[in-house]
């Protein structure tokens, strides 16, 4: 995940690539009715406290809040003349 809100305001402690991917993943294996589910989630990332998974989630459904009620700016993205679609390597 680039850096973002949800990087930044997971304050105390950094999260690689990887281990935002073993984080996602866990959410989805441990639904909010998994009993331990912060410590489950804790050991399935790794280096982390069952706490600092806590307020990374918290940070993610804060982030998700404030991209649904519009209040995250649309880039401006300036068009690159050498792609026909005229951005950046963007596929959809």
């Amino acid at each position: 995940m680039a850096t973002s809100s949800f990087t930044a305001s997971s304050r105390c402690s950094t999260w690689t690539p990887r281990q935002n991917k073993q984080f996602e993943d866990a959410l989805a294996r441990y639904d909010k009715d998994t009993p331990d589910r912060w410590h489950n989630i804790a050991r399935a990332v790794g280096g982390k406290s069952a706490e600092e998974v806590k307020r990374h989630y918290e940070a993610l459904v804060k982030d998700i809040m404030h991209i649904e009620t519009d209040q995250v700016p649309i880039p401006n993205y300036k068009p690159i003349s050498s792609n026909p679609r005229g951005y950046g390597n963007e596929h959809r």
